[in-house]
């Protein structure tokens, strides 16, 4: 069964945000006004995706997928188990790890943001910070990447594939 899962919109912000992640990671320098525009750019994409959390399609709104400790547990234990139970949109993990990146995201551009302004610059716990929620990401994303290749060989279904067409093949 072919299913509509992700809008445009949606897929758009997170191939844009998967970029400039990247781009501040490896091809930019701190500091410089290239990573501050991607900062910018991250910082826009999160806004406009809690506007879409609440106002966005099905599997876009933050209330379709808020996971309740009994459907993380049950996720855990289905893997554990070997137990396939499909989600059409987010399952209890990977919400969990959605809202992860996104509070990280926006910690991270508010951060660095902080680090320019008068009050903040050269502040070293700033910078810390900063540097400490880098690499919170770099973890977060490694996981997340590892989760979905993983999940999608577990349950047979192309999980990379439905963020570029907008649609899970479920059986």
């Amino acid at each position: 069964m072919r299913v509509k899962v992700w809008d445009p919109l949606v897929r758009l912000f997170h191939w844009v945000l998967v970029g400039a992640f990247l781009a501040n990671v490896f091809l930019t320098q701190p500091g410089k006004l290239a990573h501050q525009w991607m900062g910018y750019v991250v910082a826009g994409l999160i806004a406009l995706r809690v506007v879409w959390g609440f106002i966005g399609t099905r599997h876009a709104r933050f209330a379709d997928f808020l996971p309740s400790p009994g459907a993380v547990m049950g996720q855990v234990q289905d893997m554990a188990t070997g137990r396939r139970r499909l989600h059409e949109g987010h399952s209890p993990l990977g919400a969990l790890m959605i809202f992860n990146l996104l509070f990280t995201m926006a910690a991270l551009a508010g951060s660095g943001y902080a680090m320019t302004t008068v009050t903040f610059f050269g502040v070293e716990w700033v910078e810390e910070l900063h540097e400490l929620l880098v690499v919170w990401a770099e973890i977060s994303v490694v996981v997340h990447v590892v989760a979905v290749v993983v999940e999608s060989r577990r349950l047979g279904v192309n999980l990379p594939k439905s963020m570029v067409t907008g649609y899970k093949t479920l059986r």
